[in-house]
């Protein structure tokens, strides 16, 4: 079994490593083996995404992946770290990132669609100077995701909410009808349908009543960021990316935290998750997800980083992470 680990930029490489040191204990037979993206790949191969880094990812049974970016180079530069990642979920067309957010009152799956619409549309400016955007989708790729949403509501609590603005977008009325579609092939599943705005509104107001929400590339960006944001935040978000092959893209949500970087203090929480969702998404090993997930709940209380509250450094975290898997502590 073998596992791509793009560190990336920043703090990445700082939590990877935590996130490393606990996967071999949950997955001893595993090999993990380290390859550049973003900034860091282009400053040593001017390009964020290298050839090899490619490849050795699609020779993997999973990649973790870290951060990317850099105060040295701007999303409008031709060469830009966050281009190689853009790439790389189109490369290894991981359609479906899921967003999963738990808490007090909180416990939802966010479905995001990721590799088409408005972020991956064509776009130009025209000789007036009026600039634009091209959001489309064709009906294969709505249903894709559509029914990977479907299929992850029957494994939890069988309650689906597709949203959309099929009010405004002709986008979001294809959407809509694809949704009923499929939900004929699912009878057990109970669906309905939400306005973008709407749904805004109801998951800062009650999030409990959210099991599955199924949406497109830019309302999913921005209602797992909200969801995010009252379980925790950002900054211990996790996130799986799949696909429907063999390779699957797990990443922590936050940024590669320029100020952080170098000072052993970065939170790896997100990163451990990552590689929890990793377990359980892309390598279908639920128990050992269970384990690193309840080990990182302890550590969170035990034994918290600056941010949380608490004193520990990104490798004293993980110390302690390492430490309740090994006494066998936190077994699913």
């Amino acid at each position: 079994m073998r596992i791509a680990c793009l560190p990336g930029d920043g703090v990445g490489g700082e939590v990877m490593q935590e996130a490393v040191r606990a996967l071999a204990i949950v997955l001893p037979e595993a090999t993990t083996e380290e390859h550049l993206l973003g900034a860091v790949a282009i400053d040593a191969r001017g390009d964020p995404l290298p050839p090899e880094t490619l490849q050795a990812c699609r020779d993997a049974d999973a990649v973790l992946m870290g951060a990317v970016g850099s105060d040295r180079y701007t999303w409008t530069d031709d060469n830009n770290p966050e281009d190689g990642m853009f790439r790389l979920r189109h490369e290894l067309d991981v359609y479906a990132n899921l967003r999963p957010s738990t808490g007090p009152g909180i416990d939802l799956l966010i479905v995001r669609e990721l590799v088409g619409g408005l972020y991956f549309g064509q776009r130009g400016v025209d000789p007036d100077g009026t600039v634009w955007d091209r959001l489309e989708y064709h009906p294969s790729q709505i249903e894709r995701l559509v029914r990977r949403g479907f299929e992850l509501a029957r494994t939890r609590s069988g309650r689906l909410t597709s949203v959309d603005k099929a009010n405004v977008l002709a986008t979001s009325r294809l959407w809509r009808s694809i949704v009923d579609e499929v939900a004929g092939d699912y009878p057990d599943v109970d669906v309905r349908h939400l306005l973008i705005d709407t749904a805004g509104m109801r998951l800062v107001e009650n999030p409990a009543e959210f099991d599955v929400l199924v949406t497109e590339n830019t309302f999913g960006d921005i209602l797992s960021d909200v969801a995010a944001a009252l379980s925790g935040g950002i900054g211990v978000a996790a996130s799986a990316c799949i696909g429907d092959g063999r390779v699957g893209l797990f990443e922590p949500v936050h940024g590669t935290a320029p100020d952080l970087a170098g000072r052993g203090i970065a939170n790896p929480t997100a990163m451990i998750l990552s590689a929890a969702l990793m377990l359980r998404y892309g390598l279908d090993r639920p128990a050992e997800a269970i384990a690193l997930e309840r080990a990182v709940e302890a550590a969170q209380l035990e034994c918290p980083t600056a941010d949380a509250g608490g004193t520990a450094t990104t490798s004293e975290f993980g110390d302690h992470v390492v430490s309740l898997l090994r006494r066998g502590q936190v077994a699913a």
